[in-house]
């Protein structure tokens, strides 16, 4: 019986990828007050409530938009991630229903991030 539970990533995972690898896309679904105070370095901000229709745009205005590359939707290392999991949650089964059939929730989220990190 196939899981319905969202892909996850765990903080070590995570870390062996950050600024270590060139096909990560991580994006961070917090509101701006919340990435002002910090967020995981390379993570681009997407506000969960308009993660679909980035997902949807065309690669030029999502590059226009965001600065950054629009992921395929084969990307082998896409990661939603917020506060403590449940918003990035809502991210990573919203890009699975549009195609992108990797895309993975990094459940900890800044919170756990930030204390592993010591800020």
């Amino acid at each position: 019986m196939a899981s319905t539970s969202t892909k996850q990533i765990s903080y070590e995972d995570l870390k062996a990828l950050v600024g270590k690898s060139q096909n990560l896309f991580l994006f961070d679904v917090r509101t701006k007050e919340e990435v002002d105070e910090g967020h995981i370095p390379g993570s681009v901000h997407i506000p969960v409530d308009t993660v679909g229709t980035a997902l949807e745009m065309n690669p030029e205005e999502f590059l226009a938009k965001y600065g950054v590359t629009k992921p395929p939707l084969d990307a082998p290392e896409l990661v939603f991630y917020c506060r403590i999991g449940r918003r990035s949650e809502m991210a990573t089964n919203k890009a699975h229903s549009l195609g992108y059939v990797n895309a993975r929730n990094y459940t900890g989220g800044y919170t756990q991030w930030s204390q592993k990190e010591g800020k």
